[in-house]
């Protein structure tokens, strides 16, 4: 019997009139704020975001009012008293446990399909614990994150009903609020200590302001953050924002110098050889380099749902952009306007007498997009077979992390994964970019050659591999 059908007694019974005002008032502290700041009515919602989501925020509003008042009479309570004994005895242990629960922020792993899996509480602490759960291990990938309650009943730990999927960014953002929560019912204790003359440290202030007691509450922090998450998301559809690595919007420019009309190719070759910037590849190709020395750091401020694009030499030098001779022009290619411009500067000088004036063509982010997808489906028929298709892209992607082990990252202070492994702090961050980038992949699907990459690889390679869990 599933857990909704064993609790369709209490569920009734917080229907009544005793008890529906207080799920009412639940059910808007769930949704309402999220609701408002999106301009729509709670009657629009489901409609938004789809009857499975709003049943499962029904679901934690309804979980939410069963675990509220630790002191107080509740619904669960009430229940258990007047109809508890019409109840089995691992329906009345489910509604005891859900009755001492908290809402929590997990990261999940060891994903065993239609079994179990492994939840790390990121919010209180400790060792991971093994969940017994059939269901949510089919569409669960290795380090999700999600918002729920787990719980044990006659021994054996489960999730209950009601469980919120979070992103990596999302997730960080609430951890950021229950500290902030924490902190200021901390400080107000404090005050209020000190207006009656009692000690700060007094054990019973305590109790009020640690983490179990700011998560007893913020049940309906987890629902507004995701659903707010949503509504943005469903009623705004944007791309994120894309930057290059000196943090200036993407767009793709190609600045094409025609030849003129008795064009002298050795002199254009001589020309570009001698700038310091260029690295010659071949005859006709050069990259347009910043020395790893000069690298400036991306700039401050950009949106937190920023993305950003770069490339480097194997000397950690970043590649600003193309330099290309052919039969009739130079082209320099580059992706932002202040690198077209920067690049322009550069090339004029030199090529003065050798070129004409230049012609400048710009591609969106969008509309690159759009012309890959037409490539794609125009090369469906010539696809490779499924088997060898994965083969070359696992290769590919092995031999890009492996370039990458030794390369300056951003998120990592600029510093190579293979250097910051060996510290306390750049441990942490790049385990969180690992599973950042294996969460990512697996979500593509085990059917996708990226989604079956395997990067235990990575982890011994860095000296990690006991911290996959």
């Amino acid at each position: 019997m599933s857990t909704s059908q064993s609790i369709q007694g209490l569920i009734k019974w917080s229907q009544r009139g005793e008890w529906r005002g207080n799920f009412e008032a639940a059910l808007e502290r769930h949704v309402g704020p999220a609701c408002r700041g999106a301009g729509i009515g709670l009657e629009e919602l489901a409609e938004i975001i789809g009857d499975h989501w709003m049943s499962t925020l029904w679901g934690c509003a309804f979980e939410d009012l069963v675990s509220a008042g630790r002191a107080e009479r509740n619904v669960a309570d009430d229940y258990l008293k007047r109809r508890g004994w019409k109840e089995s005895a691992g329906t009345r242990a489910y509604i005891e446990a859900l009755r001492r629960s908290s809402m929590s922020l997990y990261e999940v792993s060891d994903i065993v399909g239609g079994v179990s899996f492994l939840a790390r509480d990121l919010v209180r602490g400790g060792d991971p614990v093994q969940v017994f759960e059939r269901s949510a291990t089919q569409s669960l990938t290795q380090w999700d994150r999600i918002a729920a309650r787990v719980v044990t009943v006659l021994g054996r730990t489960q999730i209950t009903g009601s469980v919120l999927p979070f992103s990596h960014q999302l997730a960080e953002e609430a951890l950021a609020s229950i500290e902030r929560v924490r902190k200021k019912a901390h400080a107000e204790a404090e005050k209020l200590a000190r207006s009656l003359g009692r000690n700060v440290d007094d054990s019973a202030f305590g109790l009020v302001t640690g983490v179990d007691e700011v998560l007893a509450g913020a049940a309906f922090m987890f629902s507004n953050l995701w659903l707010d998450d949503v509504l943005r998301r469903a009623l705004n559809p944007s791309l994120p924002q894309m930057q290059n690595t000196d943090g200036e919007p993407l767009e793709f420019i190609s600045v094409h110098f025609p030849l003129v009309s008795k064009s002298n190719p050795p002199a254009i070759r001589a020309a570009l050889d001698d700038l310091q910037p260029l690295r010659k590849e071949s005859d006709v190709f050069w990259n347009w380099v910043e020395e790893k020395a000069l690298r400036r750091k991306s700039a401050k401020g950009q949106a937190g749902d920023s993305q950003t694009f770069g490339t480097t030499m194997d000397d950690g030098a970043i590649v600003l952009g193309n330099v290309e001779l052919t039969a009739k022009a130079v082209t320099l290619s580059v992706n932002s306007e202040a690198r077209a411009a920067r690049g322009r500067a550069l090339l004029e000088p030199v090529l003065a007498g050798l070129v004409r004036a230049p012609l400048v063509e710009r591609q969106t982010v969008e509309q690159m997009m759009a012309l890959s997808r037409d490539r794609s489906n125009a090369q469906d028929a010539l696809r490779l077979p499924p088997d060898e298709e994965r083969r070359i892209i696992h290769q590919t992607l092995t031999d890009h992390y492996r370039r990458t082990l030794d390369e300056p990252i951003p998120s990592l202070g600029n510093q190579s994964p293979r250097k910051a492994a060996k510290t306390g702090k750049g441990r942490e961050k790049v385990i969180a970019l690992l599973k950042l980038l294996e969460n990512h992949s697996l979500q593509q699907g085990r059917d996708d050659p990226v989604g079956s990459y395997d990067f235990t690889w990575i982890w011994k390679e860095l000296g990690l591999g006991d911290e996959r869990r």
